[in-house]
């Protein structure tokens, strides 16, 4: 009986081999893929971005809704972010609650944006390792029965496949584990920025709104006490 266990769970983990290189390559792809797309990014959307937040935000005080579009049009801010901010400075005739709850949609939307783009690369950073560990020890149970039976040629290229494998699992990891942690040192400054322009333009969107309240208040005073 234990023999009969002993062949399935050979032949189970022999089946797997085939498989889980084809994943281990499909993963060395996508990673490639992923470098290329992370150099795409730094060297444009990273290499756009020129702005000073501080002093962006003291150009922005003081200005109405179209000289708040033309400042944030004429900042060094990303595409996205200028567009994020757009949103939400034509819509100033929206109430403060409505404009403050479609502020926090826009920057969760960016979030999650941000968030699935790192989500990608957090998956290969975790599961490349494991494929490269399944990889390595499936090759090595008909290499250790080589090894008994004096078959040096079986055995070595059982050991040229685990070190293989290990290699394609560890290199796709690394790669992943980097690009990601760097992604997310940027998708944070972005958020805290746009966060910090997002609440700027409501209070300069209030202050124009009461301004604007204070001025007819006080119209409908003086033709009152002209009446």
């Amino acid at each position: 009986m234990s023999e009969i266990i002993k062949d399935i769970l050979r032949a189970v983990a022999s089946s797997l081999q085939i498989p889980t290189i084809i994943i281990l390559l499909l993963l060395i792809l996508a990673t490639i893929v992923l470098l290329g797309t992370f150099i795409a990014e730094l060297f444009t959307e990273r290499k756009a971005l020129k702005v000073n937040i501080p002093a962006l935000i003291d150009d922005m005080q003081g200005k109405n809704t179209t000289e708040l579009d033309a400042v944030v049009s004429g900042s060094g801010l990303l595409k996205r972010q200028k567009d994020a901010a757009h949103e939400l400075i034509v819509r100033i005739k929206y109430p403060n609650d409505t404009r403050e709850a479609l502020a926090r949609q826009i920057i969760s939307d960016e979030e999650s944006r941000y968030s699935k783009i790192t989500k990608f690369t957090d998956i290969i950073a975790r599961v490349a390792p494991m494929f490269g560990l399944m990889g390595t020890l499936i090759p090595l149970g008909p290499g250790l029965i080589a090894l008994a039976q004096g078959d040096t040629k079986t055995l070595s290229e059982s050991l040229l496949i685990a070190f293989d494998t290990t290699v394609a699992g560890l290199i796709s990891a690394a790669v992943a584990y980097v690009i990601s942690g760097i992604r997310k040192g940027w998708y944070e400054t972005y958020m805290v920025g746009l966060e910090t322009i997002m609440e700027t333009i409501l209070e300069e969107q209030n202050r124009e709104r009461l301004k604007a309240y204070r001025a007819l208040q006080k119209k409908q005073t003086a033709k009152e006490d002209s009446e």
